[in-house]
């Protein structure tokens, strides 16, 4: 069995020093205030003994300190009943049952019972109680050594009206009258009518509240609302986290948009945040500088930030209490914002997704092509077949990724062409030969053309136009079509060529099939319609064009003329 002498040995210490009087004072509001320590007699009683020889700002600190402890009633009671300037901290975010709050409220001052008011997570009963001190809380405080606000508003609004005066000359106003008070504090400095009472000796009177009530309306009228004025720009601050790396303590600017705000990225959605080193240096309990802080908003907090903190910890357990730190804006020369590349457009960006993807692909279709051809070694049937499988997905996920970066040379102008004579009829019979597998698996046919015409245009790009073409009209052909090519020579010295529209094409009339995104296991990667979008782009670029009818599609280049005659051939 272990006994804990923690407490005594607090209370045995040496109080007859200022030093000595604010450890102890430090170290019981510690330990009450984390529940380390039961809010004992004896404990309480020395805290209430030597609170006057505190100094105001070491209570301030203490009071701070706990603020998000859940310290007992006795001690939410003990700094409840100190200076207001001391006790919100406590009063705000104290956890007390209901009649625990109920038993603290008639021992509070006024200005205590309206933080609390302001508070939405005390129960109807607390709040019933709250509402039974209304007059009482709105009584003028007696005596000239202490003014309350209400008291200053009514002063800075009346200008050379005198204080009221104690004892029975006290006065208490209504809710109407306090409103109005309050309203003429935002009066401009300006003539008004003289007081009623012009002696100035005497308590103030509610006419001349509400005559300076009706000249700021009437300023009002003529002058149009008073914009407020823009905060003020704050260059530092301090702050102190939990243990879970939250905000919960600030100083320098303003509270609300920096409490609740984590160190640690994984809890941080859009918006105010902290950058990787802070969140890195949290996950392992080490201390950061110039870590980079976004904060949004209006407030005089907003805008970019250079953090800088160190961990704390329990001397008593070692336990990781939190982090506190500091934080400055930036230089001229410093950047609180990370610097992004400047991104290029989006065709751009697609090409240099294509380039990656196009590598590991061609890696894929090559060791896919070693195992089926057995050039590491014997390799059983099984296998080679599935390395067979591979090696078509990879070739045809090639061909994709082509496409792609076709579409994308394209749109950005990037695409090069080198103008050269290419004849139709032999380049339509390569590309039916390499459709035949297709073919056979969809149970069609292409009838190629007799004659042979010759057109103007990038080799390459007149192949891939065509062979992506006719790809794609024989995936959507059915068991026993036929898809006939014709070509002709028109008068404009352009080559039309004429292809038969599958069957299955017929629901889409006109360029509507430009938008087919179809998904049948044997269509073409990126779908029908993406296909002949980028066909008919193609044929733009070579100088043609791509027109889609109801029974069949006219993919018109120029003809390659004779330079000795002058005669297309």
């Amino acid at each position: 069995m272990r006994f804990d002498d923690t407490l005594e040995t607090v209370l045995a210490a040496d109080l007859g020093t200022p030093y000595g009087v604010q450890s102890v004072w430090r170290q019981l509001v510690d330990l009450i205030g984390r529940r380390r320590v039961p809010p004992a007699t004896r404990a309480m009683a020395t805290l209430r003994a030597i609170r006057a020889d505190v100094p105001p700002p070491v209570r301030a600190a203490s009071a701070r300190a706990v603020e998000f402890a859940d310290p007992p009633a006795p001690l939410v009671r003990l700094f409840a009943q100190d200076d207001i300037s001391i006790a919100i901290p406590v009063l705000r975010s104290a956890r007390l049952t209901s009649s625990e709050w109920i038993q603290l409220l008639p021992d509070l001052s006024p200005s205590a019972r309206s933080v609390l008011r302001n508070r939405r997570d005390l129960g109807p009963d607390v709040r019933r109680a709250l509402e039974s001190f209304g007059s009482v809380d709105l009584v003028l405080p007696d005596g000239a050594t202490k003014r309350s606000p209400l008291a200053e508003v009514v002063d800075r609004s009346a200008g050379s009206i005198a204080e009221p005066a104690s004892g029975a000359q006290n006065r208490r106003m209504d809710q109407s009258d306090r409103i109005t008070a309050a309203a003429s504090a935002a009066t401009p400095a300006r003539p008004v009518a003289p007081p009623v009472d012009g002696d100035g000796s005497g308590p103030f009177e509610i006419a001349e509240v509400v005559a300076r009530i009706d000249a700021f309306w009437r300023h009002r009228e003529e002058t149009g609302p008073v914009a407020p004025p823009a905060p003020p720009r704050s260059d530092e601050f301090r702050f102190e986290t939990d243990e879970k790396g939250v905000i919960r303590w600030v100083d320098g600017v303003s509270r609300a948009a920096l409490i609740g705000l984590s160190l640690d990225l994984a809890n941080e959605a859009d918006g105010s945040q902290v950058d990787g080193i802070a969140a890195g240096a949290f996950r392992r309990r080490a201390g950061f500088s110039t870590a980079r802080m976004l904060i949004e908003g209006g407030s005089d907090a907003a805008g970019d930030w250079l953090i800088s903190a160190v961990p704390v910890f329990d001397p008593a357990n070692g336990r990781f209490t939190g982090y506190r730190g500091t934080a400055r804006r930036p230089r001229t020369d410093e950047r609180a914002e990370p610097v992004r590349a400047p991104t290029g457009s989006p065709a751009e960006s697609l090409r240099q997704l294509v380039h990656e993807l196009r590598t590991p692909t061609n890696a894929i279709a090559g060791f896919a092509e070693m195992i089926e051809t057995q050039m590491l070694g014997p390799v059983s049937e099984v296998y080679r077949e599935r390395a067979h499988v591979i090696r078509s997905e990879a070739r045809e996920l090639l061909g994709a990724i082509d496409d792609l970066d076709l579409a994308a040379r394209i749109d950005s102008d990037a695409l090069a062409l080198t103008p050269d004579r290419v004849a139709l009829r032999p380049l339509l019979a390569v590309i039916a030969d390499d459709l035949a597998p297709l073919l056979e698996l969809r149970g069609s046919m292409i009838a190629l053309p007799v004659e042979d015409l010759v057109v103007t245009g990038d080799r390459r790009a007149v192949e891939r136009l065509l062979s992506r073409l006719m790809a794609t009209l024989v995936s959507a052909s059915a068991p026993g079509e036929r898809i006939g090519v014709k070509m002709a020579l028109e008068s404009d010295q352009r080559i039309a060529v004429s292809i038969d529209r599958p069957r299955t094409l017929a629901d889409y009339p006109g360029d509507s099939v430009l938008g087919i995104d179809d998904e049948r296991e044997d269509a073409t990667l990126l779908g029908t319609g993406f296909a002949l979008r980028l066909s008919r782009n193609l044929a733009r670029e070579l100088g043609g064009s791509l027109v889609i009818g109801p029974a069949n599609l006219t993919l018109r280049l120029p003809a390659a003329v004779n330079s000795q005659v002058g005669q297309a051939i």
